[in-house]
């Protein structure tokens, strides 16, 4: 499907997303619940690639955070997905200060930076991947780069937004989406997956 296509389709979920958390700050239990159902698997598969097999306790533990300062959020549908996304994110780090365990490091040499043309990495590793593809081949990358797939393709926040959640300026942020989904794209063609194979990597973006 072309760009058009994913825009109105983001567009729609965010204004569904947008009103849900509006109904929920005036006390909706019900809004609060369509919010969550919204976000939460991206943020879980995003969480997921933070802490392994802790997210759902981590997860949590950031919705107890979001439901308690959901009152002072201001902003949109995307707004709330950035906002929710740093929530999980420092509920993330916090867990791996307390288990003592580092973030991922990796033994692949960094690649030198080659933008791909304006159609191919992206397009490429979305069509190509299921879910289940995806997380296992991002839990592989750099974490600068697997954050940055996980944060673009699956909670599905732009560049500017993710540049937020990690603190990073966001040419950084998307030269290490670029090289992400570079590996992907070539590790895909090594297993011989193809662009046939069904879309489903953020699709309820």
């Amino acid at each position: 499907m072309g760009h058009g296509g994913e825009s109105r389709r983001t567009q729609a979920f965010d204004g569904e997303l947008g009103d849900a958390v509006a109904r929920a700050q005036q006390g909706d239990e019900a809004a609060f619940a369509v919010a969550y159902r919204l976000v939460q698997p991206g943020l879980l598969a995003y969480v997921r690639g933070l802490v392994g097999g802790d997210a759902e306790d981590v997860m949590s533990d950031a919705w107890l955070e979001i439901a308690r300062d959901l009152g002072r959020f201001k902003g949109d549908g995307a707004g709330f997905r950035g906002w929710t996304a740093t929530i999980a994110r420092h509920r993330a780090l916090d867990h791996l200060r307390r288990q003592r365990v580092r973030p991922r490091a990796s033994a692949l040499e960094q690649d030198v930076l080659e933008l791909p043309a304006p159609h191919s990495t992206h397009d490429q590793a979305m069509e190509a991947m299921s879910t289940e593809q995806a997380l296992a081949l991002v839990g592989g990358l750099p974490r600068d780069q697997a954050e940055a797939v996980l944060l673009r393709v699956v909670v599905g926040l732009d560049g500017p937004a993710a540049a937020r959640v990690l603190g990073k300026r966001p040419g950084a942020v998307r030269t290490a989406a670029h090289r992400g989904l570079r590996r992907l794209a070539r590790q895909l063609a090594a297993d011989g997956v193809t662009d046939e194979a069904p879309r489903t990597l953020g699709e309820s973006t």
